[in-house]
């Protein structure tokens, strides 16, 4: 009966699984760092007609960066003009 029935097990393919969710959480993580680039960088603009240098809306106290190590942006005084 057991012989039948090997057919149904998958065997090596079981080992599989692992590689196939670390690859999609990795493609994942991947997409949702690109996403959160355009979306949320003073670099990329989006709309030019309407806000052709994005950049110079940021105060100095804004922090756009990822992760910033040793910097306290709260702190930080207000070094440029007014646009």
């Amino acid at each position: 009966m057991t012989r039948h029935l090997n057919y149904l097990w998958p065997g090596p393919a079981l080992g599989l699984i692992p590689l196939f969710i670390f690859i999609g959480a990795g493609g994942s993580g991947a997409a949702l760092y690109l996403m959160r680039l355009a979306m949320f960088n003073p670099d990329v603009c989006w709309d030019k007609k309407n806000n052709p240098e994005p950049w110079n809306k940021l105060a100095p106290t804004d922090q756009y960066k990822f992760y910033s190590v040793n910097v306290d942006y709260s702190k930080l005084k207000k070094d440029r003009p007014d646009f």
